[in-house]
C-alpha cells in the first residue's frame, strides 16, 4: 500500500496567491491596452506563465510533489513552449 500524506496549507497563503493573480490579472489587462510593439505578446505570454506557475505550484499542490514528477511537468512544458515557439518563428518569415 502507498502511503497518502497531506499538505495542509494555510488559508492566508492562498488568499496571498489569490491577490497576486488579481495584481497580474490587472497588470495583463494594462498592457493589453498599451502598445509595446513587437513585445506585446511576450509581456503577455510572460504574465501568463507566471499566473500558471502560481496556480500549479500551490493550488495544484506541485511544489509538494516528487522530483521525478516535477521533471516530468517540466519537459512537457518545454516541449509545449518548444512547439510555440517554432510556430511563432514559422508566421515571423513568411
Amino acid at each position: 500500500m502507498s502511503e497518502e500524506h497531506t499538505h495542509i496549507v494555510p488559508y492566508s497563503t492562498f488568499m496571498y496567491i489569490w491577490i497576486a493573480l488579481l495584481i497580474l490579472t490587472g497588470i495583463t489587462v494594462w498592457v493589453a491596452q498599451h502598445n509595446f510593439g513587437a513585445w506585446n505578446i511576450w509581456i503577455a505570454l510572460g504574465i501568463a506563465t507566471l499566473k500558471s506557475s502560481l496556480v500549479v505550484a500551490v493550488f495544484m499542490h506541485m511544489k509538494y510533489e516528487s522530483i521525478l514528477f516535477k521533471l516530468s511537468l517540466f519537459t512537457a512544458l518545454a516541449i509545449l513552449a518548444i512547439f510555440i515557439g517554432l510556430n511563432f518563428f514559422d508566421v515571423l518569415y513568411r
